[in-house]
Parts: structure tokens; sequence; C-alpha cells
């Protein structure tokens, strides 16, 4: 039994080590802010609406339907519970300029859904507790296989949609309109490596620059024209950090908030990213 005692010691320390190694390490402009509360397990998006200061963030899936407004300091300020909707996979948020939230739920890791959802939270009130939502639907062209998205923005009245795969980097266009669409593939892509499965997306609020995040780096894209966004610059800002992020948004036109899930030990954070 010693012998029991002290190796559950040893991998105790072990992974306390780790997480210190992984949490503590950043790059040249990650910089951690915070962290989620515990009870905010599997944060999987991050938005900044505009009229407020507060980060907004919700769970994967077979968590509860709210969003959960938090300041810099990590501590959760607003609790909107959603009562007309399904968390099947929710994965991304966005705003729009009137500071409406939509909320992507559409993940489909299976590759079995076929309906893809979009929920609309008109601007909140600050007295709101419970609150509707407004339903988009949008199905793929037939000839498509079905895909697994975990990110998304909205850019002249429509929102545009990344698939998360190594290899092939597909783009995807909605109308930002109440009702039931077809989705429109607007672009093919190919990043430079076989590692760039895209978990959040956003897009700066005078629409020059779009963050795409992965786990170990983002994609800027700059310098393009109307929605041709990889036919801009392009640029791979790495992170010397190890925990999954999920969460990107612009707190400002230059400066980004990034959030990472909790695994054990490690990650559940806020960070803040300058571009500059």
């Amino acid at each position: 039994m010693p012998y029991l005692n002290i190796n559950i010691k040893l991998f105790t320390i072990s992974l306390l080590v780790l997480s210190i190694l992984l949490t503590s390490c950043k790059s040249d402009n990650l910089n951690k802010i915070s962290s989620f509360p515990v009870s905010l397990k599997e944060v999987s998006a991050a938005e900044k609406t505009p009229f407020s200061n507060l980060i907004w963030v919700i769970e994967d899936s077979r968590n509860q339907n709210t969003l959960f407004g938090l300041n810099e300091k990590g501590e959760v300020i607003r609790e909107l519970y959603i009562t007309d909707a399904i968390n099947i996979d929710w994965e991304d948020l966005t705003s729009d300029s009137l500071g409406n939230i939509y909320i992507g739920d559409f993940g489909n890791n299976k590759k079995d859904r076929v309906l893809y959802i979009i929920y609309k939270v008109k601007k909140p009130n600050k007295d709101s507790l419970n609150v509707t939502a407004e339903k988009i639907t949008f199905t793929l062209p037939a000839k498509l296989k079905q895909e697994n998205f975990e990110a998304f923005f909205v850019f002249n009245q429509h929102f545009y949609i990344f698939n998360k795969e190594n290899k092939k980097g597909r783009m995807f266009k909605v109308p930002n309109k109440i009702g039931e669409h077809e989705a429109k593939l607007v672009a093919e892509f190919q990043l430079d490596n076989n590692k760039n499965k895209i978990t959040s997306a956003d897009i700066s609020d005078d629409g020059k620059t779009i963050i795409l995040l992965v786990k170990d780096k983002l994609w800027k894209l700059s310098n393009f024209t109307k929605d041709n966004f990889f036919k801009g610059d392009i640029k791979s800002l790495e992170f010397n950090h190890l925990t999954q992020k999920e969460g990107v948004c612009f707190k400002n036109n230059h400066t980004l908030y990034i959030t990472d899930e909790r695994i054990g030990f490690v990650g559940g954070n806020i960070y803040t990213f300058d571009l500059n």
C-alpha cells in the first residue's frame, strides 16, 4: 500500500506540473487574463457584442441551453436561458451590429445530421432571464456530403460558415434571414499543413480582418475584397501553448479574446491576443 500511495502522489504531482507548464507558457502575444468558474466545463465559443463589455460564452452538446455573460475576471454576470432551443451541438457564437446574438448549432461529428440550426437571440435587455430565440435553418446542396461545422461569423447580411476538416477546407454562405435555406458553397481552401481543424472564427467590426482559430495557431486573413477572403493576405500566427482552443472574438479591431476548453487541470481560461 505505501508503494501505491507513492505512485498516486507522483501521478498527481505530474499532472500539476503539466498543468502549470501548459497554462503558464505563452506566445509573444497570448496572455491569460482569467479562468472560467469550475461550473463551466465545456466552453465552446466566445463573442463580444456591440453596446456591451461582457464576453458571451456557451457550452457544448449535452449542456444547458444557456448564454453566459462574463466579465474579464471570468465572473458570470448574466445567464440567459433559452426556453425554446435544444443544445444538439452548440459550437460557435457571432453577433450583428444591433447586438443580436447568434448560436451556431451545427456540430456534426458523426456526419449524420442533415439539418443545421442557427438560433437568433434578439439583443437581450438587462432584466432578461429567460428568452426565446428565432430559428434559421439550412441544409447543404444535395450533391455534397454532410459536414461538421464549428465556426462562423456575420458579414454583409450573411453567415459565413467553416467546416472542421484537416485537409480540405470549405466555406459556406447562408442568408441572415429567419427561415429555411440551402447553404451555398463559396470557397474551398487549403491551408499550409494538415492540422487545421477550425474551431471558431470572427471578423473585425471594421470588416477588414478575419480570424480562424485552430488548436495551435490563428489564421489571419486581410486585404480581401467582398467575400473573396482567401484571395487576400493569409498569415499564420502560432501559439507556444498546448490547449484545446475553442473560442475567438474581437475585443476591438486589433485585440482578440481567446478561450480554451478545460480538460482535467488544463485550460478553462480567457486570454487576450494582440494582432499588432
